[in-house]
């Protein structure tokens, strides 16, 4: 793990996470090693030792944020009050190289899935003259033990039951960064289960790219029922939610289970992404209007209290004016909980980015 020489003052970092839920798992998860190694976590010090940032790169208004932050940061390094700058996660995977000749004064660039390995990596990075990358091919090994420094209310927990995704949706690049699905084993996460509500976690919230899809890699078959029932029994959790399904795989059986277990809550966030058929297919996503408010038909028999959650993409390529009127009286009746809105970003090396009739701006803008 590189831990540190006691006679070492201990170094202090500023963790700094940009993005999703599944990127704060990963950022406790460093800080947790960093911690373990002898480092100092600090996220307000004005004189770090070393500040870690861990990108994000789904979309370019994201990448945009990124390469913002880390630029800050290399000012904060020329006035001398910090030593090193380590780049680290999605930015890292997806750009590689490009980023580096970006960013020459960069003390370190990580790519995804190193976490175990962070201490040793900043110890070489604070040691070593010359910039050094460290970008393996996406892959996942899960930790043996928990070793997460919660960042947030200890009451509430996120709990990453997968890696990667499988799909190949034509907007989407985090394929291309974080791989293929990879299921974390259920006795994993039970252990993990166990030791947040020992923390004093009340609720779990559980997220991937595609939660509905736990297990099929590892036991050839959709295993998120499964997972509930177990989690239900862990001992101090009161609260289950299930963030990031996918449509075509809210299965009877997922809300049959989810009915009969008290502990896992009446809410379910299932992004669909539009609701008319041409521009789902252009997606290569499946289902319609019809189908999708189905499923909401089913889950609110099943559950009348249920909270629905679900995000749409606005000003995807070709979308009419007429397609985006379906989409606003699907709404209208589907009358969902929450929903959030996107606006289509055009990023280069996915199949989308090629498609003709590209929505100007202004009218996506509109949209929005």
């Amino acid at each position: 793990m590189g831990i540190l020489s006691p006679m070492t003052t201990q170094p202090t970092v500023r963790l700094i996470t940009l993005g999703c839920a599944k990127n704060e798992v990963d950022s406790e998860e460093i800080a947790g090693v960093l911690q373990q190694a002898g480092y100092r976590l600090d996220p307000h010090t004005r004189t770090p030792d070393v500040i870690v940032i861990n990108t994000c790169g789904f979309i370019e208004p994201a990448k945009q944020e990124s390469l913002q932050v880390i630029r800050d940061a290399l000012r904060e390094k020329r006035t001398g009050n910090v030593q090193k700058v380590i780049v680290a996660g999605c930015l890292v995977q997806r750009m590689g190289d490009a980023l580096r000749q970006m960013l020459p004064e960069v003390d370190a660039f990580v790519g995804v899935g190193q976490m175990a390995r962070f201490a040793e990596i900043v110890n070489a990075a604070r040691q070593s003259q010359k910039p050094l990358t460290d970008i393996q091919p996406p892959h996942h090994r899960w930790a043996e033990v928990t070793t997460r420094l919660r960042s947030r209310t200890p009451w509430s927990a996120y709990l990453k039951i997968s890696e990667g995704c499988d799909h190949q949706c034509t907007f989407c690049t985090i394929p291309s960064f974080r791989g293929r699905h990879v299921s974390k084993p259920i006795e994993r996460i039970l252990e993990e289960a166990r030791w947040l509500a020992q923390n004093g976690a009340k609720e779990l919230n559980l997220i991937a790219q595609d939660t509905t899809q736990y297990g099929y890699d590892l036991y050839r078959r959709f295993m998120l029922p499964a997972l509930l029932r177990e989690l239900a029994q862990v001992e101090g959790i009161r609260w289950i939610r299930i963030h990031y399904a996918y449509p075509s795989r809210v299965s009877d059986t997922l809300i049959e289970t989810m009915a009969s277990l008290p502990p896992v809550v009446p809410y379910l966030d299932v992004p669909l992404q539009h609701v008319n058929r041409e521009i789902l297919r252009a997606m290569r996503r499946p289902g319609d209007g019809a189908t999708y408010l189905r499923m909401i038909e089913r889950l609110r028999t099943a559950m009348p209290d249920i909270a629905i959650r679900t995000t749409f993409i606005v000003g995807f390529p070709g979308e009419t004016e007429a397609q985006f009127q379906e989409l606003l009286d699907f709404l209208h009746e589907a009358r969902m909980d929450r929903v959030g809105a996107f606006i289509y970003s055009r990023e280069r090396g996915t199949p989308a980015a090629e498609l003709p009739d590209q929505v100007p701006f202004r009218v996506k803008r509109e949209r929005y």
